[in-house]
Formats: C-alpha cells, structure tokens, sequence
C-alpha cells in the first residue's frame, strides 16, 4: 500500500512520518514517534486505554487514522509532566492510589485534562458520567474520582498548571 507524508504536532514536537492510510493514530504515536505511553487495550474504542487529546478533545486513538491528524495539536500522557514534576492529575493519581496496574491511567489522565479544561469544576455526578467511558479492571473507580476531584480544586486554585501544550 502507498505511503502518504505527514506530520504529525504531539506534545509540541513535529514529527515527520510516512504511513499508510490505514495506520490508527494509536500505532503512529506508538511505533512511529516512540511514545508508547498510549496504551493499546481492546482496539474497538471501547476501553478507552488509548485516549490522547487531538485539537484539545479526548478521542480515542485507535478509533482514529494518523492522517486525519495531520498538522493537528495531539497531547499524550507524555506531555503532560514537565520533566521535573508530575502534572496535578499525575500527582493526585499518586496521592489518592488513583491507580494500581497502570494500563489504563494514561487514558483515564487524557480524559480528565479534556474534560477539567472545559468543565474545571464538575460535580461528582458529571465526573462519574465522563470517567465512566473509560474502563478500568483493577481500582472500582472511586480513587480515580477522587484523585480528579483532588486535582481539579489544586488547578482551579491556581496551585497548578493548566493543560499541556499542544501547538
């Protein structure tokens, strides 16, 4: 099959790639540009494992093609530590054990820094209505609320960063 030239604009840094039309978003982060933090769970758009920011609104990168992405601002969990510290959520899934395996921590962190940068006070129940489309086998969900919760006062008090960079 053709290969097609793209770039691709994740956590700030071009990527110049060749794909085939084919290739999912997912495996481009993955193989192409070397950022295994988007974890791979189900491939159906399901789980939610593999959930990144495209133009700043969690979608699922299985579900979509690499060259639909071209020139588009892409945020992975990569992105979202500074090098130096951990972001807010990253630091409240820590505190409040928002996670236990890991597999889907990535995803469930995209998810909420989408949803926190257009909602930054969400009830408990609009929480639970966001994180619920994303699947996690091993915590039962109420530390991950929790740590959201914890994280989303830290950011709205001004203790913390706002969003990754995506440009």
């Amino acid at each position: 099959m053709s290969q097609v030239d793209i770039r691709l604009n994740v956590n700030g840094e071009p990527h110049a790639i060749s794909v085939e039309p084919r290739l999912t978003l997912a495996d481009a982060l993955r193989d192409r540009c070397g950022l295994t933090g988007t974890h791979l769970g189900c491939e159906h758009g399901v789980c939610g494992a593999c959930t990144v920011l495209v133009a700043g609104q969690p979608v699922r990168s299985c579900l979509m093609f690499a060259v639909q992405c071209h020139d588009i601002p892409i945020a992975t969990v990569e992105g979202l530590s500074d090098g130096v510290s951990l972001h807010p959520l990253q630091q409240a899934f820590w505190d409040h054990h928002g996670l236990q395996c890991g597999f889907c921590t990535p995803g469930f962190l995209m998810l909420a820094v989408g949803a926190l940068a257009e909602n930054p006070d969400p009830t408990d129940e609009e929480l639970r209505q966001v994180l619920s489309s994303n699947l996690c086998r091993c915590t039962g969900y109420q530390n991950i609320v929790t740590a959201v919760k914890a994280a989303a006062e830290q950011m709205r008090s001004g203790r913390a960063p706002g969003p990754p960079a995506t440009s």
